[in-house]
C-alpha cells in the first residue's frame, strides 16, 4: 500500500519532535525524539532514567516508531496521507485515541483497534476528507488540555504542517477522476472522429454501394 510514505512521514515526525526535552508542565516528562521516559522504559530499559533518554540514539527513537506506533497501527496498510496523518496523531496523543479518531471519521464502530473493517473503509474513503477530519478533531482535542496555553502555539503549527504534508501525500497518488473517453456533458457534442475513421467510414460507405449496384443490375 503506502509503504514508500514512512521515510518522509518519520522525517517529519522528527522535525517535530526534536532533540531532549524535559519541560516542567509537559506530563511526559523527560523525552527525546519524541520519545518519553515511559516508553523508553516500557520499550528499551525498565530502570532508565533521565540521562538514559538524554543519551538515546535517533535509531533507536527510528526503531520504537517504526515497531510501536507505524506497524502497531497498520499504517502500512492505510492511504497515503492518512498514514502520515494516524501516525502523527498516535506518537502525540497515543495509539490508543489516533486509531478511534480515524474510526469515527470513517464512521466505523470505534473500539481503537485497526482491523480489515476499518482498514476497508479507510481504502475506499477520499483521503483527503479523511485527513481533514483527523486533523481537525485533533485541533479541538488539544485545546480542551489544561496545556493549551502553555503549548497551543507549538501544536497549532505542528497539526497545521501534518495537514499540509499528508494531503500533498494524498495528492501525490491519487489518479485522476476525469475521464478522456467519456462526454458526462449531454448537451455537449461528441467529439468529431479521427481523420483515419472518417476514411474508413468512407470506403465502407463505398463498398456497400458497389455491392448493392451489383445485385440491382
Amino acid at each position: 500500500m503506502a509503504k514508500h510514505t514512512y521515510d518522509e512521514a518519520l522525517r517529519e515526525l522528527l522535525k517535530s519532535e526534536g532533540g531532549f526535552v524535559n519541560h516542567p508542565s509537559d506530563p511526559g516528562g523527560a523525552t527525546n525524539y519524541g520519545i518519553t521516559i515511559a516508553d523508553y522504559r516500557k520499550y528499551v530499559k525498565p530502570n532508565a532514567t533521565v540521562d538514559d533518554v538524554r543519551r538515546m540514539t535517533v535509531s533507536e527513537a527510528k526503531a520504537i516508531y517504526r515497531a510501536r506506533y507505524w506497524d502497531a497501527m497498520r499504517c502500512d496498510e492505510l492511504p497515503a496521507g492518512v498514514d502520515h496523518a494516524v501516525f502523527d496523531y498516535g506518537v502525540n496523543s497515543g495509539i490508543g485515541r489516533a486509531p478511534k479518531v480515524l474510526q469515527r471519521v470513517l464512521g466505523v464502530t470505534a473500539d481503537g483497534v485497526i482491523g480489515p473493517k476499518t482498514l476497508a473503509a479507510a481504502n475506499a474513503a477520499d483521503p483527503i476528507k479523511v485527513i481533514n477530519g483527523i486533523c481537525d478533531e485533533r485541533m479541538r482535542f488539544l485545546r480542551g488540555l489544561s496545556t493549551w496555553p502553555v503549548f497551543g502555539k507549538g501544536w497549532t503549527s505542528r497539526v497545521s504542517r501534518v495537514r499540509s504534508v499528508s494531503l500533498k501525500m494524498a495528492k501525490a497518488v491519487t489518479p485522476s477522476r476525469q475521464s478522456s473517453t467519456v462526454n458526462h456533458n449531454p448537451e455537449q457534442p461528441a467529439p468529431a472522429p479521427a481523420p483515419a475513421a472518417k476514411q474508413r467510414e468512407s470506403l465502407l460507405v463505398k463498398l456497400i454501394k458497389v455491392i448493392f449496384n451489383g445485385l440491382a443490375r
